[in-house]
């Protein structure tokens, strides 16, 4: 099932979160956590998002943000993929298969 999609807020502030697949940790050592940081950092000036607060957990972060002139999805887009890219070469994880094969 797929997720409902996100209410527009008015003031343009989200809380979000990211998190791992089924719980899995997505932070493992103190690097792990300055990547994400510096992720977030890296593409504010790109998205022209505004950070307000961030709380990093081992199976995922929660972040307050505000979109300003990109929309809040595909700034998440950007962060999480790169993230997740990053992270998947560095522990040499593959892809999952498909679940249709």
């Amino acid at each position: 099932m797929s997720r409902q999609a996100r209410r527009k807020s008015n003031s343009g502030i989200y809380h979000l979160m990211l998190r791992g697949v089924n719980g899995q940790k997505v932070f493992e050592d103190e690097y792990d956590c300055r990547r994400i940081i510096e992720t977030i950092h890296y593409y504010k000036p790109i998205s022209k998002y505004q950070v307000y607060a961030y709380c990093l957990m081992s199976n995922h972060i929660h972040l307050l943000l505000r979109e300003t002139e990109e929309s809040i999805s595909q700034a998440i887009k950007r962060i999480s993929s790169s993230y997740v890219f990053w992270y998947n070469k560095k522990y040499h994880r593959k892809p999952r298969e498909s679940r249709n094969n």
